[in-house]
């Protein structure tokens, strides 16, 4: 199970006791917080929910019922009160993840604008794990797609996994350039027509068509040499023999 998988899971069921989930957590430290801090989560909303009922509540809507209505208006709300405490947790539990972009509809969106929300949405976990992944693996990784890297990589992989792209199934990878700046990369088995360029202001995306229907995208900071590593992956990405 990849890294996506896993999150996917345990933000739609924090207490998930799936054997496949549990392996993955216990095979990175990155998995394990991660599912620390949704069941922590999950136990505030839980706590929250957990409202005693008073003993005269039946009274009391009864007696609403029949009350003056400038009464009415001045009673406490019950219900608001639980909705308000719902709200504020479920607030809490957003705000300890970073969706900085909106969705992207696969067919409205170029590559560099899915490649840059991919990035967005993934960057807190990625900017904290280290691998030190060979050129063995990341190409152990790539062969499920037909793909092979020749030659030296621009950079440290601290990053190598499969992840969904859209509708396709792609090669995620981060890299610490020789510079010392971090670039996002993805292998997608879809092949643009030429060289495209997408930029929000803040991050910027370079998609190159490379060899058997398939396309090398880099994302990094706006204004980094994103180019000359674009360009060399693209000249090592080969079809695996």
């Amino acid at each position: 199970m990849d890294e996506l998988e896993f999150r996917r899971r345990l933000l739609a069921d924090p207490q998930d006791k799936d054997p496949e989930i549990l392996a993955a957590k216990s095979d990175s430290p990155a998995n394990q917080k991660l599912a620390a801090e949704l069941e922590q989560l999950d136990t505030l909303l839980d706590q929250t929910l957990r409202v005693d009922v008073p003993d005269d509540l039946v009274d009391k809507v009864l007696f609403k019922q029949t009350s003056d209505v400038v009464r009415e208006a001045r009673k406490p709300r019950f219900h608001l009160a639980i909705a308000a405490s719902v709200a504020f947790a479920f607030g809490i539990m957003l705000g300890q993840f970073n969706w900085q972009a909106l969705p992207v509809l696969p067919g409205q969106a170029s590559l560099g604008q899915i490649a840059l929300e991919h990035y967005y949405h993934e960057e807190d976990f990625t900017n904290n794990v280290f691998e030190g992944a060979t050129l063995t693996q990341v190409n152990a990784k790539l062969s499920p797609l037909g793909k092979t890297f020749n030659g030296q990589l621009p950079g440290e992989v601290s990053y190598i996994n499969h992840c969904s792209f859209a509708d396709k199934h792609a090669v995620h990878m981060v890299l610490k350039g020789n510079n010392g700046e971090d670039f996002t990369v993805f292998v997608v088995p879809q092949q643009s027509k030429a060289m495209e360029n997408y930029s929000d202001g803040n991050m910027e995306a370079i998609s190159l068509p490379a060899a058997n229907n398939s396309s090398v995208i880099v994302v990094g900071k706006e204004g980094a040499d994103i180019m000359p590593v674009a360009e060399q992956l693209k000249q090592h990405l080969n079809q695996k023999a």
